[in-house]
């Protein structure tokens, strides 16, 4: 007698619902994915205990005829593919042809549906899998389905479901991510029969606003570009609003939502340092390319895709990401009062209007309103470059702090060089420096603030990357070496960084047992900290190894400009300050230190004015 026999279609559709059916949202997206596919432009999500009791997607889609409606719920049945070819040239969102059977296998299962040419619809009604009741109905055109007590006859999956609380969670997570990938879809919410949303506006920033709060749309980083092989459009958050998780990062794939782990990290590189340890930037993309190209098929769940030349998309996808970063003036804004109202910006899929602001901008805009000079002597610090004066004193990081003191520094008097008052008429300095701590410069749009720490940071970082990097010399011997006696793990890290410390200009030389000369240091350490450095440096390294990943030469750079720059509460002359503002615009990313923390904020008269009552 054979041991091998064919499942019965109810058990292998239960089987299969374990792929396809994980929790209530995969219910969901299956659902909306079919309503989008029937070209619906009104779709209605309703769900009762986070989607146990009830899940209901009602569009207004093209219907289906009864043959279509009774082999929709048959497995591998399907309308949007007819061979292994399609695949290839895939357009819908749909394909399998194993979601409504997988569904209706584990629970009371309805489905209405009438089309346009029918005066009165059908109703079909499944328990576990197996039709129960089919008659006429009355309804409007399109298809209503209905999920009830999913898992009722599998106890074991149900049993493994999380709260409510997470449920609904994955549930208006799904249903937000089709509602800002399909503007032209009018989209309405229902949780326990209270409304959640009602969205007709096409427009995405306005739709941004309705998840997010108002004015987010306002943070976004609009992108743009286009190629024979690859499109990609959307929005990214700036720095300032970042958190600490990546739920909110929505890759689509020719209007999929896909989880691509080399998007993903694609996205984290191209922010760097602007990123806090941990954080991760807001993502709204879209990207187009030959459905050849890809591979959907991987995934019952359809969220993974394949490209079939990833390298390639990377090679594109990263330089527009980054490009589209740098080009932008990343300096958060002192919040304005909560009734300040802002129109949000038209925008519809797929067109994108570009819209950047440059370092530049902002330098120009500091110049301008800075100093009282010819426009034909304003040079970009690029072309005239202009080195910081040695740090005074080493010191730890500090986080920048918004509050009152930022209101009240307007109201400093300027700080001039030799503490010599100049006839006003002459020249006006407009910077000034808040409690040995902060630059307060005027611009010509209202107020820049600068940290002077976490500048100078930002300084010595990349020219400590860019002088490793190049091997060019940048060491100052001393008159007198200096000798330093290494505790024994001081010495162990000081062995695995000692050729990156040479490269960067610590020129040392052994002298006995854990001890080393310094003979020769960057020219960037003042007279008399040689040790103090070097010491703080390997603690310094220590720590980000032990706490961050990062690469040897980048842990090595941070390191040394968080102890090697100026320290708060050093008071600088009009002139160090005017050197360290020009180098800091000088870098390639001016508004963060390289842990990550603000280097600008910007407070504009607008602003100002609405404080003060005046508009």
């Amino acid at each position: 007698m054979p041991r091998i026999a064919r499942l019965p279609d109810i058990v292998a559709n239960k089987i299969s619902a374990g792929e396809v059916v994980q929790r209530p949202a995969s219910v969901v997206k299956e659902l909306l994915e079919n309503s989008i596919d029937a070209g619906a432009d009104k779709i209605t999500v309703s769900i009762k205990d986070a989607g146990k009791e009830l899940i209901r997607i009602v569009d207004n889609g093209a219907g289906m005829l009864r043959e279509d409606a009774l082999l929709c719920v048959e497995r591998f049945a399907t309308s949007k593919i007819t061979s292994v070819e399609d695949l290839d040239s895939l357009q819908s969102l749909g394909f399998r042809g194993e979601a409504l059977a997988s569904i209706s296998s584990v629970s009371h299962f309805e489905l209405k549906t009438r089309t346009a040419a029918e005066t009165l619809g059908m109703k079909f009604r499944y328990e576990g899998g197996v039709l129960a009741e089919e008659s006429g109905v009355q309804g409007e055109q399109g298809t209503t389905i209905s999920v009830r007590n999913l898992f009722y006859n599998v106890p074991a999956r149900r049993k493994f479901l999380k709260s409510n609380a997470t449920e609904y969670h994955h549930i208006f997570e799904i249903v937000k991510s089709f509602v800002l990938a399909y503007p032209e879809i009018e989209w309405r919410m229902f949780s326990d029969d209270d409304e959640l949303f009602h969205v007709k506006s096409p427009d995405i920033l306005e739709r941004l606003n309705v998840f997010y709060g108002n004015d987010f749309s306002a943070s976004m980083i609009e992108l743009s570009e286009e190629n024979d092989y690859l499109s990609i459009k959307g929005f990214l958050g700036k720095p300032a609003m970042q958190k600490r998780r990546k739920l909110d990062q929505y890759f689509f794939i020719n209007r999929r939502l896909v989880q691509n782990r080399m998007l993903s990290q694609a996205v984290q590189q191209a922010y760097g340092d602007l990123l806090v340890e941990r954080q991760a930037p807001f993502v709204l993309l879209f990207l187009g390319i030959d459905p050849s190209r890809i591979d959907v098929n991987v995934h019952p769940s359809k969220l993974e895709i394949k490209f079939d030349d990833e390298r390639s998309v990377r090679n594109m996808f990263y330089p527009v990401i980054k490009r589209s970063i740098q080009l932008h003036d990343f300096s958060p804004d002192l919040a304005a009062p909560e009734n300040e109202s802002s129109a949000p910006r038209k925008f519809s899929f797929p067109d994108i209007p570009h819209r950047v602001t440059t370092t530049d901008d902002l330098y120009r805009n500091y110049r301008e309103g800075a100093f009282h000079e010819p426009a034909a002597s304003r040079v970009s610090p690029w072309h005239q470059p202009e080195i910081f004066p040695p740090p005074p004193v080493a010191g730890k990081a500090r986080e920048l702090q918004e509050g009152d003191e930022q209101l009240a520094s307007v109201l400093l008097a300027p700080i001039y060089e030799d503490d010599v008052v100049p006839n006003p008429k002459d020249t006006e300095p407009k910077i000034w420096q808040l409690h040995n701590k902060y630059l307060i410069c005027q611009i010509k749009t209202g107020l820049m603030i600068i940290d002077q720490h976490v500048a100078h940071e930002r300084v010595l970082y990349e020219r400590a990357v860019e002088v490793m990097q190049q091997n060019v010399p940048n060491s100052q011997q001393l008159l007198f070496p200096q000798k330093v006696e290494f505790r024994p793990w001081e010495y162990e890290v000081f062995e695995e960084i000692r050729d990156d410390l040479y490269r960067l200009g610590f020129n040392l030389r052994l002298f006995g047992n854990r001890t080393v000369m310094i003979e020769g240091v960057p020219q960037d350490v003042k007279p008399g900290t040689e040790v103090t450095i070097l010491q703080d440096m390997i603690a310094e390294y220590q720590d980000n190894a032990s706490k961050l990943k990062l690469d040897r030469r980048d842990n090595l750079a941070k390191s040394y400009s968080c102890r090697n720059a100026i320290m708060a509460g050093q008071k600088l002359s009009l002139e160090e300050m005017r050197s360290l503002i020009d180098n800091l615009f000088a870098t390639r990313e001016p508004y963060s230190c390289p842990h990550g923390r603000p280097v600008i904020i910007k407070l504009s008269l607008d602003q100002l004015d609405k404080m003060f009552g005046r508009k």
